[in-house]
C-alpha cells in the first residue's frame, strides 16, 4: 500500500502528466500537417525533351457536337425514315416487355435519358457514364445556364445547420452537417483547380457573444476533424480591422473566423488581386462535369430542347422527342427527332414542373422558387483571402461578402418570384443589399450604386413532396420522385449535394428500370499524359473520379505555362485555375500579340485576364454555341462586369464566326440576344440599342444626365493638375 506521502507526490504528477497530454492532443489536432489538394506535385506533369523544354500533352478528345446529335438519332430507328413515314405509334408502340423486333435490334437504345445539364443534371450523367451506363443528356439551353451559374459561389460546410442540430435536437441537422462535409472534401480532391478554401469572418459587437460563437465554430472544428484545412480562431478588434481594414469600427469587439465553406473561385495574395487574376467559379464546374461525362462516353448536347414525352401502350415512358435549336439561329429549318430510353431523368431546376406536366398535364406543381439576388462591387470592397458574413440582416436573413475573381460579391436575397428563363434583379433587392453593406462598413467608405459592376438574380428551386401529408411543406434538402409512367424526377437541393443528389438518383434509376451497370476495366486517361489509375467497378465513383483538368494540376502549373508560352503572369494564373491541365491547350490557341511580352494571349477586356485563346477552346472542345455561352459561362465575364462584356463583345462574335462560319444574320442575331441577356446581368436600359460602331468608338460607355449619378463609378472630377505651381 502506498504511503500518503506518496500519493501526495503522485497526485501532482498525474494531472501534471493528463494536462501536458490534453495540450498536446489539441495542439497536434490544430497544427498537424494536412493534404492540400493541388499543392503537391503533379501526378501527371507534362514531359520535357532533352534541353529541357517542355513537351505540352495531348489530351483526348470529345466527340464533336454533331457526332452526338448523330448518337442521340441513332437511338431511334425511325429518326432514318423520311418525314411522312414517321410514325410515333410504330416506335412507341411495343409494351417494355414485348419482343424486339428487326428495327428495335438496329436501335442504339440508351439506358438513361437524362433532361437538363445543370449540376443536377450533368452529375447525373458523369455518374451513370462512370457505371458503365448508356447515357445521354440534353440541354435546352447551356451547361449551367440558370440556377447553376448565379450561386453564392460558396461551397456550405454545413455551419448553419449546426447550430439548429445543437439547439432543437435535431438528428436531420446534424446528418446535414456530416452530408455537407463530406461532400466539401470531394469538391476539392475531384477538382482542386476549381475550388479553394475561404475564411469567413463574423464579426462580434458584443463581448457575450464572443464565446458563444467561439464554442459553436469549435464544435464544428471537432466535427471536421481531418476534413478542415484549418482551426477557427478568435481576432481582437485590432486585429480583425488589419484583416479587413473596411470594417465598420463602431460597436466591434472583435471576430471569429472559421474555414466552413470552399469558394468555387481562386484568388491570390494582394498583388495578384489587385490585377484581377483567378477567373473560375460554379459554371465552370458545370462544364466541366458535362465534359468529363462526355469524355467516359456519355452523350452530352445542349441547345436542345424536349418537345414532347413518349409513352408506350401500357403508359410507360420510353423516349421523347427533342428539337436541335441552332439551325433556327442561322435561319435554317430543324425536324423534332426521336430519343429512345429505358428511363427518363428530370433534372431541369426551377423548370422541373413543365417537364412533369409533358408527362401527366394534371399533376400538382411541387416547385416554390425564390428568387436570389447578388451584386457584384469593385474588388477594394474586400480583402483578397477573407470574407465575411452577417447572420443578422435588418430582415434576420443571412449576407455574404466575398473577394470573387478580383471583384467584390454581395449577396443573397431570398424572396418569392415567377419562373422566367432570364431573371432581372431589381432595384428593390439591389439598394437592400447595398443598405446591409453600408452597416458594417466604415462609413469613410461611400456605397455607391454605380459601384454595382453587376447584378443578376437566380431562381432557388425549393420543392414541395408531392407523396406528403403536408403537400405544402418544403423539403429540407432535396426529393427523387417517381412517377406513375416512370419519369424520375430530381428536384432541389444545392450545390454542396449535388454528387449525392446524382448518386441517389442513378441508385433509383438502376432499381427501378431494371438496369445493369457494367464495370470499365479500361477507364479513359484524362491527363494526355499517363494512364487512369481509377478503378471502375460498376458502382458509384463519383467521389473520386476527377474532372477534367484536375489529374495535371499543380499550384505551379502557371509558371510552366508563362515560361513555355510567354502569357501575362495573371493570364497564366488564370487559366491554369480555370482549366487545370487542359490550359495548356488553350495557351496553344491563342493569338500572337507582335510584343516582346506577352508573347501570347489578346485580352477580351482589359481589366480581366480572359484571352482570346478561350474563346476557340470553348468552341472547340466545350460545345460553346453562342456568344453568351462564352462570355457568360466559359468566361465569366458578364457576371463579373456587364459593361466590360459588352465592350469585349465584338471581339468574342468575330472569333466564333470564324470558327463555326456564321454569316451576316447570325452575327446580328449573337449581338441582339447577347444585349438582351445582359440586361439580366444589370447592363443599364438605355445601352440595349447600343451598335458593334456605339463600343468600338466608345460611346457604349458614356452615361449622361440621371443615368450617370446612377451607373458611373467616378464624380467625373474637374480638378486639373497646375504644373507651373504657385505664385509663378
Amino acid at each position: 500500500m502506498a504511503s500518503p506521502n506518496r500519493r501526495r507526490l503522485l497526485r501532482p504528477l498525474l494531472y501534471v502528466a493528463s494536462a501536458t497530454a490534453l495540450a498536446s492532443g489539441i495542439l497536434y489536432v490544430s497544427y498537424r500537417p494536412r493534404r492540400i489538394p493541388g499543392s503537391e506535385v503533379s501526378g501527371a506533369a507534362p514531359p520535357r525533351n532533352s534541353a529541357g523544354r517542355f513537351i505540352p500533352p495531348r489530351f483526348p478528345l470529345v466527340k464533336s457536337r454533331e457526332e452526338q446529335i448523330s448518337a442521340l438519332k441513332r437511338s431511334c430507328a425511325d429518326n432514318s425514315k423520311p418525314e411522312d413515314a414517321f410514325s410515333w405509334f410504330t416506335l412507341f408502340g411495343k409494351t417494355r416487355g414485348g419482343g424486339r423486333g428487326v428495327e428495335e435490334e438496329e436501335e442504339e437504345v440508351y439506358d438513361l435519358l437524362v433532361i437538363g445539364a445543370g449540376a443536377t443534371g450533368a452529375g447525373i450523367a458523369l455518374d451513370a457514364a462512370t457505371r458503365g451506363l448508356k447515357v445521354a443528356v440534353v440541354e435546352r439551353d447551356d451547361f449551367s445556364s440558370g440556377t447553376s451559374s448565379k450561386s453564392t459561389k460558396l461551397v456550405h460546410g454545413g455551419v448553419r445547420y449546426l447550430e439548429k442540430a445543437v439547439w432543437e435536437l435535431d438528428y436531420n441537422q446534424y446528418k446535414l452537417v456530416r452530408e455537407a462535409l463530406r461532400e466539401r472534401k470531394y469538391f476539392l480532391h475531384t477538382a482542386p483547380h476549381l475550388s479553394m478554401w475561404m475564411p469567413i469572418m463574423l464579426p462580434i459587437d458584443r463581448w457575450w457573444k464572443a464565446p458563444y460563437y467561439w464554442a459553436g465554430t469549435k464544435f464544428y472544428d471537432l466535427l471536421a476533424g481531418s476534413e478542415n484545412i484549418e482551426s477557427s480562431y478568435f481576432l481582437t478588434k485590432s486585429k480583425a480591422l488589419d484583416a479587413f481594414p473596411m470594417l465598420n469600427k463602431s460597436d466591434l469587439v472583435g471576430a471569429l473566423v472559421y474555414y466552413g465553406e470552399l469558394l468555387l473561385s481562386k484568388c491570390r495574395d494582394e498583388a495578384d488581386f489587385q490585377s484581377s487574376d483567378g477567373a473560375h467559379n460554379d459554371s465552370r464546374m458545370n462544364v466541366s462535369l458535362a465534359m468529363t461525362a462526355a469524355l467516359y462516353g456519355a452523350t452530352v448536347v445542349n441547345h436542345i430542347e424536349v418537345t414532347g414525352l413518349e409513352k408506350d401502350e401500357a403508359g410507360k415512358l420510353i423516349g421523347a422527342r427533342v428539337k436541335d435549336l441552332i439551325p433556327g439561329k442561322n435561319g435554317k429549318s430543324t425536324n423534332e427527332f426521336c430519343i429512345r430510353a429505358k428511363g427518363i431523368i428530370n433534372a431541369t431546376g426551377p423548370f422541373t414542373d413543365s417537364i412533369r406536366k409533358m408527362d401527366d398535364a394534371t399533376v400538382k406543381e411541387i416547385v416554390a422558387p425564390s428568387s436570389g439576388v447578388h451584386v457584384v462591387l469593385p474588388g477594394y470592397y474586400s480583402p483578397a483571402r477573407m470574407g465575411l458574413i452577417d447572420p443578422f440582416t435588418s430582415d434576420g436573413r443571412v449576407i455574404f461578402f466575398l473577394p470573387w475573381q478580383g471583384n467584390t460579391i454581395a449577396g443573397t436575397t431570398d424572396a418569392p418570384t415567377s419562373i422566367t428563363p432570364n431573371p432581372i434583379a431589381g432595384e428593390e433587392e439591389i439598394d437592400w443589399i447595398l443598405s446591409e453593406i453600408r452597416t458594417y462598413l466604415s462609413p469613410d467608405i461611400n456605397v455607391r450604386r454605380g459601384d454595382v459592376l453587376a447584378a443578376w438574380s437566380g431562381i432557388r428551386p425549393l420543392v414541395r413532396d408531392p407523396k406528403a401529408k403536408n403537400t405544402e411543406s418544403l423539403v429540407r434538402n432535396h426529393l427523387v420522385d417517381l412517377s406513375p409512367s416512370g419519369l424520375l424526377t430530381c428536384a432541389g437541393g444545392k450545390w454542396t449535394t449535388y454528387r449525392q443528389m446524382a448518386e441517389e438518383t442513378v441508385d433509383e434509376a438502376i432499381s427501378t428500370f431494371h438496369l445493369t451497370p457494367i464495370p470499365l476495366p479500361d477507364a479513359p486517361s484524362i491527363s494526355g499524359t499517363s494512364t487512369s489509375a481509377l478503378t471502375l467497378d460498376g458502382t458509384c465513383r463519383t467521389h473520386e473520379t476527377p474532372l477534367i483538368g484536375a489529374a495535371g494540376f499543380s499550384q505551379t502549373l502557371f509558371i510552366n505555362l508563362i515560361q513555355h508560352f510567354g502569357v501575362e503572369t495573371d493570364v497564366a494564373r488564370h487559366l491554369s485555375e480555370s482549366y487545370g491541365d487542359r490550359a495548356w491547350a488553350v495557351c496553344a490557341l491563342t493569338a500572337p500579340t507582335s510584343l516582346r511580352f506577352p508573347v501570347r494571349g489578346i485580352r477580351l477586356s482589359p481589366l480581366y485576364p480572359f484571352v482570346d485563346g478561350e474563346v476557340r477552346y470553348a468552341v472547340r472542345h466545350e460545345y460553346a454555341q453562342t456568344a453568351i455561352d462564352v462570355l457568360a459561362r466559359r468566361t465569366r465575364l458578364a457576371f463579373l462586369n456587364a459593361q466590360a462584356a459588352l465592350e469585349a463583345l465584338p471581339a468574342v462574335i468575330d472569333i466564333m464566326a470564324e470558327e463555326l462560319r456564321w454569316g451576316a444574320a447570325r452575327r446580328k442575331r449573337e449581338w441582339f440576344d447577347a444585349l438582351e441577356y445582359l440586361e439580366s446581368m444589370g447592363l443599364p436600359r438605355s445601352k440595349l440599342g447600343a451598335t458593334r460602331r456605339d463600343v468600338e468608338s466608345g460611346r457604349a460607355g458614356r452615361y449622361r444626365g440621371g443615368e450617370y449619378k446612377l451607373y458611373s463609378r467616378h464624380d467625373g472630377p474637374e480638378d486639373k493638375l497646375d504644373v507651373g505651381g504657385e505664385g509663378k
